[in-house]
C-alpha cells in the first residue's frame, strides 16, 4: 500500500474471494503490508494475472491462490461486492466464514484499519444513496483538491478503497460506498456521512425495501457529535430517516436539489445555504438532482472548514462524469448525450426532466417497477427506441401511455434510427438513459456508453453498423 508501513499487518491472515476491481487491489495491498492472503476466484484469467502480479511484486511467499475448504485461523473473509453473504443465498464460502464467527469485510474497512494503525488522523466522508453518489464523491474531491486539502478519493467509486495512498493527518478520505459495502463495516467511522436519496434498487440483495434503507443507513454508523450527518429531502424514506438523524448523536444537516426550507439546497438556479445565496451549480451540473449533488458536496466541504466562495469557483471548474449527461457530439443540430450510468427508473428521470422534448434510447434488464415511475415524463419523449433483454417489458408501459416505440435490439440500429427519427421530427436530443441495468449484452454501463458514443460519432450515421 502506497505510503504504509510494510509490517503494518504482520501476522494476519486475511481471505479474498473474487479478484475483480476490488479484490485484486485488497490482495496486494494486505500482502504489501505484512498479511499473508489466501484468494480464489473462479476465473482462471483472474487467479493468473494474481499469480504474474504477485511474483512481479516479489509477493508470491504472501499469497496462496487456492481454494478454501476451512476458514479456521483467518482473521477475516473480503469479498468481491458482487457476491452475496446473506440473501438471496450466502455463497458458500460465506456461509463457511459466518458459522466459524469470521467477520466479512469490505475493503474499505481494511482502509480505515490501515490507516489508524499508521498513526494517521485523516478523516473519512462516506458518500451513499441510490443516485448521484459517484458524481457526488467526485465533486467533494475536486472542492478539496482545488482548496489543496490532501485527498484520495474511491471505493465504489474507482479506484478500490485499498488502492488509495496514506494521507497525513490533514488528509481526507472521500469513499463512494455502495449498500454491499455498507453491509460489511465494523469500526469505520465516518467524519462525513452523506446519504442523498433512497429509491428501490438491489432488492434481491436486501430481500426488500426495508432492507435496503437499512443497509444505506450503515453510513451513519459510529458517528458522534463531533461529526455532520447529511441527508438528502427528495423522497420520503430519506425524510423518514432523517427525523431519526435529528436526535443525534452526530450534527444533522439536510439537502434537496428542489425545496427552499434545508439547510442545503438548490433550487431558482443558485445554491442555498441557510436561505443565503452562495454558488450555482456550474455547466456540468444540469438538472435538479445535479442541483443537490452540487449543494451536498458544498455541505461536506464546508463543515471540512473549506470557505464557500472557494467551492463556488471549484463547482464551475468540474467537468463531470462520464455516461451522467455527457454530451458526446452534436450532429446538424442533434445533441447525442450519454447517460449510461441511469441503471434505474429514478436515475433516468433526472435526465429526462432536463429535456423539454427527446429522443430516448432504453432498454436493457429492467429494474423492479421496470419503467412506469416515469409515467409522468412520457410527454416529453417523441420516439423510443428500446434494446436488450427486457425491451418488449418497457414497450408494454409505453403502449399503455401511447408512447410512440421502436423494437431495435441492439444500440447498432437504435442510434442511427434515433437520429433519423430526431431529424425528422426536429427533435434537439437524443438521449440514452436506459433505466436498466446492461448486463444482457455488456460488462457494464461504461461499456454500453463507450458503445453509443462510438456509433454517435461514426462517420456514416444514416446506417446501421455491425453489432461487434
Amino acid at each position: 500500500m502506497n505510503g504504509f508501513p510494510p509490517t503494518l499487518f504482520a501476522g494476519q491472515r486475511f481471505a479474498v474471494l473474487g479478484l475483480g476491481r476490488n479484490g485484486l487491489p485488497a490482495i496486494m495491498a494486505l500482502a504489501g503490508c505484512g498479511a499473508h492472503v489466501q484468494a480464489w476466484d473462479d476465473g482462471a484469467t483472474t487467479r493468473q494475472a494474481l499469480d504474474e502480479q504477485a511474483e512481479r511484486a516479489g509477493l508470491s511467499n504472501t499469497i496462496t491462490i487456492a481454494p478454501f475448504d476451512t476458514l479456521a485461523g483467518f482473521d477475516a473473509l473480503v469479498l468481491s461486492p458482487g457476491i452475496a453473504h446473506i440473501l438471496p443465498q450466502p455463497h458458500p464460502v460465506a456461509a463457511m466464514a459466518i458459522a466459524a464467527g469470521i467477520p466479512v469485510l469490505s475493503d474499505a474497512e481494511l482502509l480505515y484499519r490501515a490507516v489508524r494503525k499508521a498513526g494517521s488522523k485523516a478523516r473519512f466522508v462516506g458518500i451513499t444513496g441510490t443516485n448521484g453518489k459517484s458524481t457526488t464523491t467526485t465533486l467533494v474531491a475536486h472542492i478539496l483538491a482545488e482548496a489543496h486539502v490532501p485527498v484520495a478519493a474511491g471505493g465504489n467509486l474507482g479506484p478500490a478503497a485499498l488502492a488509495l495512498p496514506l494521507l497525513p493527518d490533514n488528509g481526507v478520505y472521500v469513499l463512494e460506498m455502495s449498500s454491499y459495502m455498507l453491509e460489511r463495516l465494523d469500526s469505520l467511522h465516518f467524519d462525513v456521512a452523506c446519504l442523498l436519496n433512497l429509491t428501490p434498487d438491489h432488492l434481491d440483495r436486501h430481500g426488500d425495501m426495508a432492507g435496503y434503507i437499512r443497509a444505506k443507513a450503515h453510513v451513519f454508523d459510529h458517528q458522534t457529535e463531533h461529526d455532520l450527518a447529511l441527508i438528502g429531502m427528495d423522497d420520503e424514506p430519506s425524510r423518514i430517516l432523517a427525523q431519526t438523524l435529528r436526535n443525534g448523536p452526530a450534527h444533522c444537516e439536510t439537502v434537496s436539489g428542489t425545496q427552499a426550507g434545508c439547510t442545503w439546497s438548490g433550487h431558482d438556479g443558485a445554491l442555498w445555504h441557510d436561505g443565503i445565496r452562495c454558488a450555482t451549480p456550474g455547466p456540468a451540473l444540469p438538472g435538479s438532482h445535479n442541483a443537490q449533488n452540487a449543494a451536498a458536496a458544498m455541505a461536506v466541504a464546508h463543515f471540512l472548514g473549506v470557505d464557500d466562495t472557494r467551492s463556488a469557483a471549484a463547482l464551475l471548474s468540474f467537468t463531470g462524469l462520464p455516461h451522467r449527461q455527457k454530451l458526446i457530439t452534436t450532429r446538424e443540430g442533434v445533441a447525442f448525450v450519454d447517460d449510461s450510468k441511469a441503471t434505474n427508473a429514478d436515475a433516468s428521470a433526472r435526465a429526462l426532466s432536463c429535456y423539454d422534448h427527446l429522443i430516448w434510447i432504453a432498454g436493457g434488464v429492467a429494474k423492479a417497477g421496470g419503467i412506469e415511475p416515469l409515467a409522468p415524463l412520457f410527454g416529453r419523449i417523441r420516439h423510443a427506441f428500446l434494446i436488450g433483454q427486457d425491451a418488449e417489458v418497457l414497450a408494454q408501459t409505453l403502449s399503455a401511455q401511447g408512447v410512440a416505440y421502436t423494437l431495435c435490439g441492439t444500440l447498432e440500429r437504435a442510434v442511427p434510427e434515433s437520429y433519423a427519427m430526431a431529424q425528422a421530427t426536429q427533435t434537439p436530443v437524443v438521449l440514452l438513459s436506459p433505466a436498466c441495468a446492461s448486463f444482457d449484452q455488456f460488462s457494464g454501463f461504461e461499456e454500453r456508453g463507450q458503445r453509443f458514443a462510438m456509433l454517435a460519432q461514426a462517420a456514416d450515421l444514416t446506417t446501421p453498423q455491425d453489432t461487434p
